[in-house]
């Protein structure tokens, strides 16, 4: 195996398991803070960072008054929604739960493909989502099949799935002109606008009234500088050497680590069931990505913040 390659297979697993970090980190900044303003701070600083590395890598492009509305649309989606969902939603169900949950995200992405764009939906997408939606069950039901997490957070994060979903629709219009890091550095940027006002609304007072936290503010920083920053940087690297099915499948490992992270940081506790259940969707969704051996060109990045 050449070196580059084993960078590239070295920096898809570190994308994955700081990403992966990102559930655990997110329990952490809730100690002291609101998820807006979690989430504010995390996208201010990685705002900040994504447009410092464009800017020295000269790959900052400026969009067109055209596709400005594109840009405003997809952030609306992610940041705006998907985070929206994700973080309010970790107020109640567990950090294992909601990776398991966003974890669909590759499944569920064809079945909209196939809907706006016609795309072929094969035989494996479709065992792939049946498989993982069997694991989610085991994962979110206890023995009796009931709901053994809150049905409220799991519905939260499932509007986080409906945003990325309807962000990798638009962002399909958008890829083909825009290198990924400008399409990063603006989303992240409108993205700031649209939590302002409800930042403000919600919980400025809040935030004025808390005492400075040190370990949860590490949190949000680590969010923002190795989840939002670092695993972009290393998965768009990841990428260019072995493409975007190899890659993707590195992504497929985030509920193991989440699982692991939160047994040990969090203290959150594992049954055989949830165990057997996220074994389960990890296994529908190397199905859903398995390819014919032949090598197709690799046209356009999908980019998912996590």
């Amino acid at each position: 195996m050449k070196n580059k390659e084993l960078l590239a297979y070295g920096s898809a697993l570190g994308a994955a398991f700081f990403w992966g970090f990102s559930f655990v980190w997110f329990k952490i900044a809730y100690l002291a803070y609101q998820p807006i303003t979690v989430v504010l701070f995390r996208l201010v600083i990685s705002a900040a960072l994504i447009w410092v590395i464009a800017w020295v890598l000269k790959r900052l492009q400026k969009p067109t008054k055209k596709d400005l509305g594109l840009f405003a649309l997809m952030a609306f989606f992610e940041p705006f929604i998907y985070f929206l969902g994700e973080s309010y939603g970790l107020l109640y169900v567990s950090s294992t739960v909601a990776s398991v949950i966003v974890a669909t995200i590759p499944l569920l992405s064809p079945i909209a493909a196939w809907y706006f764009f016609r795309e072929k939906v094969r035989w494996k997408n479709i065992a792939g989502f049946i498989f993982s939606f069997l694991g989610v069950a085991l994962v979110v039901l206890d023995r009796s099949f009931r709901f053994d997490a809150s049905p409220l957070g799991i519905g939260l994060e499932f509007v986080a799935v409906f945003g990325a979903i309807a962000y990798s629709i638009v962002l399909r219009y958008v890829v083909p002109r825009y290198n990924t890091l400008t399409i990063i550095a603006y989303q992240n940027l409108i993205g700031i606008f649209l939590f302002l006002p409800v930042w403000f609304s919600v919980s400025f007072n809040d935030f004025l009234a808390t005492p400075f936290h040190p370990q949860a503010f590490r949190a949000i920083v680590l969010l923002a500088v190795f989840s939002s920053t670092l695993a972009f940087v290393f998965f768009t690297q990841s990428i260019r050497q072995i493409g975007v099915n190899r890659s993707n499948t590195f992504v497929n490992l985030i509920p193991v680590f989440v699982a692991i992270l939160s047994f040990f940081v969090l203290k959150e506790k594992l049954g055989v069931q949830q165990i057997v259940g996220i074994l389960v969707v990890i296994a529908g969704l190397f199905l859903a990505q398995t390819r014919k051996k032949k090598l197709p060109k690799q046209k356009n990045i999908e980019v998912h913040s996590i």
